[in-house]
């Protein structure tokens, strides 16, 4: 299933956010501020009710700057939030499951960590295959270790058609090389946090990936 994604994915993950001294719906509207059109929404062990009123905020917020909204894990509130999709881990809803709740023309990402787990994703109705991590990442506790520049050109080379969005560790300096090795985009959630200022950060990244 092809998909056009824009070159910087950027993570709004709560934990970090709060951390930073940010709101949710205030640092994804940043990201937006500064051209990310694509922004996933990551709270584990958040309660429903308060992710359900994050998703409507960040929704509503997207409208505006025509950019989409992904849901991690929650396909149930990806649908009931109007978002563009949902991203999964490998122990999360099974994707065929999620594809049914989110609907057909819904964005559904899956994370891989093996060329075992890029086979079978790439066998499902995925929109886009996630690859990492690449660099050591301290954001958040993978349980892999580094994949490297190789094997996101390999499995982009496996996916044909199907994106690889490339995660973990990357940097406003490592992004480049992360997309000339075939990734189509880079999803980012502590660095876009580096200096305080996270719109001027994602500025930073859509001009040097657009050149």
């Amino acid at each position: 299933m092809a998909v056009d994604l824009p070159s910087l994915y950027a993570i709004v993950d709560a934990g970090q956010a709060a951390r930073h001294g940010w709101t949710v719906p205030d640092l994804a509207a940043a990201y937006f501020d500064g051209g990310a059109r694509l922004v996933q929404l990551r709270a584990p062990g958040v309660a429903s009710g308060v992710i359900d009123g994050w998703c409507d905020a960040v929704v509503a917020r997207a409208a505006g700057y025509g950019a989409a909204v992904i849901v991690n894990d929650r396909a149930d509130v990806a649908r009931m939030s109007g978002a563009a999709g949902v991203h999964l881990g490998q122990d999360d809803l099974p994707v065929e499951d999620a594809r049914r709740v989110v609907g057909e023309s819904a964005v559904v990402g899956l994370s891989t960590h093996t060329a075992d787990q890029v086979g079978d994703a790439l066998a499902r109705p995925v929109t886009y295959v996630a690859v990492g991590p690449v660099y050591a990442t301290g954001t958040k506790d993978t349980g892999h270790r580094p994949v490297g520049l190789r094997f996101v050109r390999t499995a982009a080379e496996r996916a044909a058609a199907t994106p690889v969005v490339a995660i973990g560790g990357i940097t406003l300096e490592r992004a480049p090389e992360v997309l000339a090795a075939g990734a189509v985009a880079v999803a980012v959630i502590g660095d876009l946090l580096a200096g305080g200022r996270p719109s001027a950060r994602a500025q930073a990244y859509v001009d040097r990936l657009s050149k």
